[in-house]
């Protein structure tokens, strides 16, 4: 079990063995969900990790186009 101590300045320093399971280091950004009372802490990573995660081969759309299909997806859920 890891442990790790609020400070006097509700800091948390955390340990090595946390460090390394998340890959982190000085100047990483944390993410903290709190799920059923249980907090969750994920590393930030950089926006350009998702590129190419989705595909779409058809021609560009506007931002005016995706926010009209937002809208109808929205409201088919409806």
């Amino acid at each position: 079990m890891i442990e790790a101590t609020i400070t006097n300045a509700e800091r948390i320093i955390l340990p090595d063995s946390v460090r390394d399971a998340l890959d982190v280091k000085k100047g990483d950004r944390l993410r903290y969900f709190i799920i059923g009372g249980e907090v969750r802490v994920v590393k930030v990573g950089p926006i350009t990790r998702l590129k190419g995660a989705l595909k779409y081969d058809g021609p560009p759309v506007s931002i005016e186009e995706m926010n009209q299909a937002i809208i109808e997806g929205a409201c088919r859920r409806c």
